[in-house]
């Protein structure tokens, strides 16, 4: 794409680039700071996605999900000040999930830089401490550099989000700019002396469990980690959040380590004498707050393995540290065969399953709606290939615990913990999978910090299903406001829309369930709608978890 004289503006050599890396897609919020970018990209209306959402934050909880999705940086564009600073919780998610992520931030001209003109904000100094990368691109003959630079760092190591500010005078001025080649992101495999340090290590335990968490993990990552599993016997629990990384119906499985983690998963980590860690970061939510392993030298023989050397003795010091990723070590360990036919830890496995396997079933729950069954009949008949997403919320204690993942990326839910992830992450995994069921579950609280992407989820005929669990109040923070001051509730009721008016408002088919029994016929002619659907669960404020209630939590 070049102008009559072979020149391209600043906008069509940021497009141009974004298209030699392989990008197809992009979330924004339009602005004027970067109308020249949405000049360019008309061109190729018709081979590029621009996703028009209605607000920054779930534009860019949408670039990031996509990002998860994809393993490639999800794109995102939004305008200066007031777009940017939307669009943060995101960059902060990305962060925190180790998410490939860059998002493009328009900007005031060059010429009013450091006089606070209209929204004008200094984008190294707002974002320095949560992106991996942030920079002003001053001169458009040097996009190309910027954009192939971004795109290395946001996969590359540990993964992350990237933000580059474009001054709007920048973007329409006519350069000749070189193009770059297209990425490929560095990437460190383990030594051989390493592995075999790892496998002598093993065959001198009794009890030892293997974590998976992180990002940067691909199919066949997950299919070799579970050969591996299964040749040494292993147990294997997965890190907040991160429980599709190896299918839930294998034999090594153990469970989640996160919040509402099963007491006898959190018992057996800490009386494992082997921990092997493999991409994880091991942080407050995983570790119960740093409870199960101590600080800074675990009590546990302590295995590390992950693809950014900073991770590595961040907290925890290892006695065997592995920088590698995590698809490269999992090749690796599957070649690894056990010195012993029998290892000694059999029944230790065994008995962590049997924990797992008994820890699934429901639990009674207060009122005539059980989440539990819900989302354990979801479990049971969904595809396999089916996509589940949530925010944040005590809501998601029933998801994390009755949902049997099986495979990579059928979870989309955020570690950083933010309320509103769950309905655009939904809507980007339709973008990405059209084809694939696509559930949401978001409380009442959490759905509407983002409930306005449904009329995008309109806009572009994506169909998944959201299932709104409301028990009118903020129940996560109430849980914590009943254990350290009983009684005293003030500060997180709720007083609702009706939320199938809402949805049907929007064009979106809409039901409400107050009984566990007609959700299933509910749920199917949802999915039989054709179209995005939502389905409110009217659930009782007295369960505040699968096995916390307001009346226990007082009479504790």
């Amino acid at each position: 794409m070049s102008e009559g004289n072979g020149l391209r503006t600043g906008g069509q050599v940021l497009v141009d680039a974004l298209r030699l890396h392989g990008a197809d897609t992009a979330y924004c919020v339009p602005g004027e700071s970067f109308l020249a970018v949405l000049d360019a990209l008309y061109e190729f209306r018709d081979e590029f996605r621009l996703i028009v959402c209605r607000q920054e934050g779930g534009a860019a909880h949408m670039a990031e999900a996509h990002g998860k999705l994809t393993g490639r940086p999800g794109i995102c564009f939004v305008t200066r000040g007031p777009g940017s600073t939307n669009a943060s919780i995101a960059i902060h998610t990305a962060r925190q999930d180790s998410t490939p992520l860059i998002v493009f931030v328009g900007q005031v001209g060059r010429d009013c830089m450091g006089r606070e003109a209209w929204q004008e904000i200094d984008y190294r100094h707002m974002f320095g401490h949560i992106a991996k990368w942030v920079e002003q691109i001053d001169d458009p003959r040097r996009i190309p550099e910027f954009i192939s630079r971004a795109f290395h760092v946001a996969t590359s190591g540990r993964p992350g989000p990237v933000v580059l500010a474009l001054p709007e005078d920048m973007l329409v001025e006519p350069v000749a700019a070189a193009s770059a080649r297209p990425f490929r992101a560095p990437h460190s495999a383990p030594a051989v002396a390493d592995m075999l340090a790892l496998a002598a290590a093993l065959e001198s335990a009794e009890r030892p469990m293997m974590i998976l968490g992180g990002g940067g993990w691909t199919r066949e990552a997950g299919d070799d980690i579970g050969r591996f599993a299964a040749a040494f016997d292993l147990p294997v629990a997965c890190a907040f959040r991160r429980q599709d990384l190896l299918d839930n119906r294998h034999d090594s499985y153990v469970g989640e380590a996160g919040l509402g983690m099963n007491p006898k998963l959190a018992a057996r980590i800490k009386e494992a004498d082997l921990i092997l860690a493999v991409g994880a970061r091991l942080g407050e939510t995983t570790t119960s707050g740093y409870s199960l392993l101590d600080v800074p030298c675990p009590a546990q023989r302590f295995l590390h393995v992950h693809p950014d050397p900073n991770e590595l003795g961040r907290v925890y010091q290892a006695e065997l540290s592995i920088v590698a990723a995590t698809k490269d070590f999992a090749k690796a360990a599957a070649a690894l065969e056990p010195g012993r036919k029998t290892p000694a830890w059999g029944a230790w496995t065994r008995a962590a399953r049997r924990d797992y396997l008994d820890f699934l079933a429901p639990e009674p729950m207060d009122g005539a709606v059980n989440l539990g069954e819900i989302v354990k009949h979801l479990s049971d008949t969904l595809p396999a290939d089916s996509i589940i997403t949530n925010g944040a919320g005590n809501y998601t204690l029933w998801v994390q615990r009755h949902y049997q993942y099986r495979g990579l990326r059928t979870q989309m839910a955020p570690t950083s913990g933010t309320m509103g992830y769950g309905v655009p992450a939904a809507i980007a995994s339709k973008v990405v999978h059209p084809d694939k069921t696509v559930v949401c579950f978001a409380g009442d609280g959490c759905f509407l910090m983002n409930g306005q992407e449904l009329a995008t989820a309109i806009q572009y005929g994506l169909d998944p299903v959201f299932i709104v669990v409301n028990n009118g109040m903020y129940g996560s923070i109430r849980m914590h406001q009943e254990r350290h001051y009983p009684r005293r509730v003030h500060g997180t009721d709720l007083v609702n829309p009706d939320f199938v008016a809402l949805a049907r408002s929007y064009g979106a088919y809409a039901e409400r369930v107050e009984r566990t029994e007609d959700f299933a016929p509910a749920f199917e002619r949802a999915r039989a709608s054709g179209r995005a659907a939502l389905l409110e669960l009217r659930v009782s404020q007295e369960a505040l978890s699968p096995r916390l209630t307001i009346t226990g939590l007082r009479g504790a």
